[in-house]
């Protein structure tokens, strides 16, 4: 059986300033697109790819997979809807609602953490039977990103914000014993 690659787009605007980037869709830095492109090394060789519909996220695929196979589209990747707090950073929402956390709170007029873990589940389900075809990557965001390790490590939602996952990084999921295992974590290219 294969692994499961997720592999996080690379830096935009907003992601270098820390601001919640769900549907807003926008494109990699010129640092973004640098980052996209070390990752190839980085990769090596997958059964499967694929992706989120955002456009970072279709950038970075083609960057980091540039003789890879065709990548197929799943609108259950994209990045966690927001809501009211599209485009703020996590110290701008808490001048008003201290204490907020994303994994246990949501975001008004957006998803839930339970939303969000739903549509993670749909995603493991249809890329299970594509690891018996050896690696499949997962281009995405870092939230959704990480609801898919909880997903797969069968934790409740509120377990993706355990993880951190950086702009351009990858975090490999595989099993050990039977056992699903996070088989390294928010790792960067040299």
């Amino acid at each position: 059986m294969g692994e499961l690659v997720l592999v996080r787009h690379g830096q935009t605007t907003w992601s270098q300033t820390g601001q919640h980037t769900g549907t807003t869709d926008l494109p990699l830095t010129d640092e973004g697109e640098a980052q996209a492109g070390r990752l190839a090394a980085l990769l090596g060789q997958v059964a499967d790819v694929v992706t989120s519909p955002l456009q970072r996220a279709l950038s970075t695929t083609r960057l980091a997979f540039p003789d890879g196979p065709e990548p197929t589209v799943d609108d259950d990747l994209v990045e966690w809807d927001y809501g009211a707090y599209e485009g703020l950073t996590t110290p701008q929402i808490r001048e008003d609602r201290p204490g907020w956390w994303l994994w246990t709170d949501g975001a008004p007029g957006g998803e839930s953490p339970e939303q969000v873990q739903a549509r993670c589940r749909r995603v493991l389900h249809r890329v299970r039977p594509l690891l018996l075809g050896g690696d499949v990557a997962l281009v995405g965001h870092g939230h959704t990103s990480a609801a898919l390790a909880a997903a797969w490590l069968d934790l409740p939602a509120s377990g993706g914000g355990l993880l951190t996952l950086a702009a351009g990084s990858v975090t490999v999921l595989g099993t050990h014993h039977g056992h699903p295992v996070i088989v390294r974590s928010n790792q960067l290219p040299s």
